[in-house]
């Protein structure tokens, strides 16, 4: 059951270039939050839709989002200081089943898709599992969130340009650490989910994919955010990524 919730802004980082980090205040939100839900934020008074970002970690009553600047509205949220408050509606949306994914756990994210995979991460090694993580950029400057991984899992980057780390994608680490793997989570931008999807499929693994589109309401009444799934007798249906999602089996999805 998603809140609203007036949050003070304990810290705004910038990571990189157009990239930030905020952490705010926010136990409400934090006591009902699971891995892989998203937060819905008013971002000023001239900018009348919220814009949903995905929750990357909470502890202790505080709540940390980390986003991209992409307009107006995260421009607005980008210039935040600490002690500023925000409004905020969440947890919004169906997250990640990390006990599902068993033992050896794969979780992958691409891009502004990295965020929310370091909460997975953490429930997974919590859990007793041995996770691994896979982050995909595409260059050094677009690197984010590499030592906060390493401080829990074995992780790996890969850049598209060759500039940082591993030259290549996040699925050529994918296809190595497949075969002793028991189950896969990505998030990220769609054709990297669909040919990760492809791969954990041949392997015969689990596989739970946290999709992006554009979202209006963020609770399921605008269908904005409307996404093409596999009905049980084999014809297309439509779900919502707001409510429904945004993780899915991806086995559901018509890729």
């Amino acid at each position: 059951m998603s809140i609203q919730e007036i949050c003070r802004v304990v810290e705004c980082a910038r990571l990189g270039e157009g990239l930030y980090s905020i952490t705010m205040h926010a136990s409400a939100i934090c006591e009902q939050t699971q891995v892989g839900q998203f937060v819905h934020i008013a971002c000023g008074e001239g900018n009348l839709l919220r814009r949903p970002i995905s929750i990357c970690d909470w502890q202790d009553g505080n709540l940390r989002i980390v986003f991209q600047v992409k307009g107006e509205g995260t421009k607005w949220l980008a210039a935040r200081k600490a002690g500023d408050e925000l409004d905020v509606l969440g947890p919004l949306g169906h997250g990640f089943d990390t006990a599902a994914l068993g033992a050896k756990p794969i979780f992958i994210g691409g891009g502004i898709g990295v965020p929310p995979m370091l909460a997975c991460v953490k429930k997974a090694a919590g859990e007793g599992a041995q996770p691994r993580a896979v982050l995909g950029f595409r260059n050094k400057d677009a690197v984010i969130l590499e030592d906060d991984f390493k401080a829990v899992c074995e992780a790996f980057v890969t850049t598209d340009d060759g500039s940082y780390a591993r030259h290549g994608f996040v699925t050529d680490v994918l296809k190595e650490l497949v075969g002793d793997a028991t189950g896969v989570a990505a998030c990220g931008p769609k054709p990297m989910l669909k040919a990760i999807a492809a791969i954990a499929d041949e392997a015969g693994l689990p596989c739970q994919v946290s999709m992006e589109e554009r979202m209006g309401c963020g609770i399921g009444a605008c269908l904005v955010c409307a996404c093409a799934l596999k009905a049980e007798n084999g014809e297309t249906r439509y779900g919502h990524v707001c409510k429904d999602g945004p993780v899915f089996d991806a086995k559901e999805v018509e890729w």
